[in-house]
């Protein structure tokens, strides 16, 4: 849901930095030569750097794939990993970075010097306090060993005595090779499996009982080799699929090294369910990769992860001048580098991890002070539905054409009572069923001077056509302008009429007590087959049009005071026109509430 503008917008900027890379060209300080660590004041600038913000339905994961060629013997140079560190810590706020993993090969040879350079540049978030993983590399350990290989420099300097301290850490197999890590973003848990070159029957024992401890949780597993090519998987990433992967519908996304050119494969696991593999490795590229990391921006609103490659230590060189292979390095385009995953996160973790429907509130929830007409369909309608504010703002039921009303228990997510109406309107020749509010109701002749807010949920069929269907009502008041003796405009329209475009977009077009002409409220276009809510506030002097809690754009500014009535009744699916029904609406419709004040956004009933 949006916030109103006068509540701020919550989380609003976590993420906001999406290029920020490219438009801050002094971001890591003085440019950083090769074999020259980084100015001591950009660390000291990330001192204050606050966690992530563990609510925030936008987050970033860094991954950072082989840096061998960076630790080889005599040629060690952990600046460009410094500068990649150094980037997560400078932006962990406006990239909202929760983690980072390390894909493997941190080093050529898995030598004690060589190891100790990039424990040392790791440093850099320990004693910040930032999460990561790594996991073993062929070229951290010997490479025709298992987990149960035993001591190794690597696991010296990256074992679980490393990890022990790190809010992130969840725990390791008993060899240390094999690590899981929880983080919280976007309101749950989630978890990296970072699993080592090569899993023993032990290894594969061991990662079973951390997915069966945490069932609910999705993972992210990392490990050095899988995928080989676009499309294909190496012998052993084909085992880790079928030992592992397959039957374990927690594992959406795998990120593996070794292998060159970058590249993905998609595949269907046990549950019938996507599982996303990806390989990331640049190690042949220029300065051995240069550290870039991949950046995957997740999107919990959006359903997506939106994933970019950047290299911070070339960006940091800009200040003195980029050679032409520099300036192609920066950051990667090609199909495998930058792209974006379509998710729905709710279906696919459904299998583990089902979000709980809303529950129904109970209507007398609902009747806030101030509300003058309350509209459920919790069951079908015959022939009247009550008003259940207590008003006496009953409808009854009138058909056109032998049209007719159905009921469905489909509702909006957010809706209070868990049933609708669906109207099956047609324009030509006129068919249908719509709502009137009985003769003598009180809301016929109610003019909302001090202010008014009007709620509606309602969702358009796949069929909805704008030939048959477009400017269909779905609360409206009936009387035309000519009546009132406002003839200004068209004195045929309706005084009120919360309606839909041919192209969709809702529109309040109504004619205040205190002008002539028709003031009328755009809302966007609002796609097919989904559930939408509309509230129309009016605070006395100004009315604003919000869809899901969100202001719309063309809301006038003119000052419009209450809504002229002639006295007849309101309808529900229905439109008229020069005094006679036009159009009929062609979806569904769910709760409808009026409230004679302007409400926040906060009181809603989709809140």
């Amino acid at each position: 849901m949006c916030t109103s503008p006068e509540h701020g917008s919550e989380h609003a900027q976590a993420g906001a930095g999406r290029r920020s890379f490219l438009r801050a060209t002094a971001l890591l300080g003085a440019a950083a030569t090769a074999g020259v660590a980084m100015p001591q004041v950009a660390e000291a600038a990330t001192a204050g750097r606050r966690r992530p913000d563990t609510e925030s339905r936008r987050f970033t994961l860094a991954v950072m794939p082989d840096t061998q060629y960076l630790f080889d013997g005599p040629s060690i140079d952990k600046a460009p990993v410094e500068a990649s560190l150094r980037y997560l810590l400078e932006h962990g706020k406006d990239e909202n970075i929760v983690f980072l993993s390390h894909l493997g090969d941190l080093t050529q040879n898995g030598a004690k010097a060589e190891v100790a350079a990039i424990s040392e540049a790791f440093g850099l978030l320990d004693r910040r306090g930032v999460g990561y993983s790594v996991l073993a590399g062929n070229h951290d350990v010997k490479s025709s060993t298992t987990d149960q290989r035993g001591p190794t420099p690597y696991l010296d300097a990256f074992g679980p005595s490393r990890f022990k301290g790190h809010r992130t850490f969840g725990g390791a197999s008993d060899d240390g090779y094999n690590t899981y890590h929880l983080f919280r973003a976007g309101g749950r848990e989630w978890m990296v499996l970072a699993l080592d070159w090569r899993l023993s029957d032990k290894g594969y024992a061991w990662a079973e009982s951390v997915l069966a401890a945490h069932p609910r949780t999705p993972v992210i597993l990392t490990t050095h080799e899988l995928v080989v090519e676009d499309d294909e998987l190496s012998a052993y990433g084909q085992q880790l699929w079928d030992r592992l992967i397959e039957d374990h519908d927690q594992i959406f996304l795998t990120l593996n090294g070794h292998y060159w050119p970058a590249a993905r494969a998609t595949r269907k696991n046990a549950a019938g369910h996507d599982v996303h593999l990806h390989l990331a490795n640049y190690q042949n590229r220029y300065f051995g990769g240069a550290a870039m990391i991949r950046l995957y921006r997740f999107d919990l609103d959006r359903n997506v992860i939106d994933v970019e490659t950047v290299s911070p230590w070339i960006l940091g060189r800009a200040g003195k001048g980029l050679n032409e292979l520099e300036r192609q390095e920066i950051e990667l385009s090609g199909d495998a580098d930058r792209f974006t995953m379509d998710i729905d996160f709710a279906d696919r973790f459904a299998g583990f991890a089902p979000v709980p429907a809303r529950p129904a509130r109970p209507a007398s929830r609902m009747l806030i002070p101030g509300t003058v007409a309350y509209w459920r369909f919790d069951n079908a309608v015959t022939d009247k539905v009550r008003d259940l504010s207590g008003r006496g703002n009953d409808l009854s039921l009138v058909t056109v054409g032998g049209g007719t009303l159905g009921w469905s228990s489909d509702h909006h997510p957010d809706q209070p009572g868990h049933g609708s109406l669906e109207f099956q309107g047609y324009k030509s020749p006129l068919k249908g069923a719509y709502l009137r509010t009985v003769d003598g109701a009180p809301l016929n002749s109610a003019t909302f001077k001090a202010g008014y807010t009007i709620e509606a949920f309602y969702r358009l069929p796949a069929d909805w056509d704008p030939g048959h269907h477009a400017w269909s009502g779905i609360v409206s008041r009936t009387g035309t302008g000519g009546a009132a003796g406002k003839t200004a405009d068209d004195p045929d329209e309706p005084l009120a009429t919360l309606s839909l475009s041919n192209d969709r977009e809702p529109q309040w077009a109504m004619r205040p007590l205190n002008q002539e002409g028709i003031a009328t409220n755009w809302g966007q276009e609002t796609p097919l087959e989904t559930w939408w809510h509309l509230a129309v506030v009016n605070d006395g002097r100004h009315t604003t049009l919000y869809i899901e809690g969100c202001p719309v754009v063309r809301n006038p500014k003119a000052t419009a005071t209450g809504i002229t009535s002639v006295g007849l009744p309101w309808l529900l699916g229905g439109y008229e026109y020069g005094g006679k029904i036009d159009q009929i609406l062609h979806g569904r419709l769910g709760d409808v509430r009026i409230v004679e004040r302007a409400l926040p956004v906060t009181s809603f009933m989709n809140h």
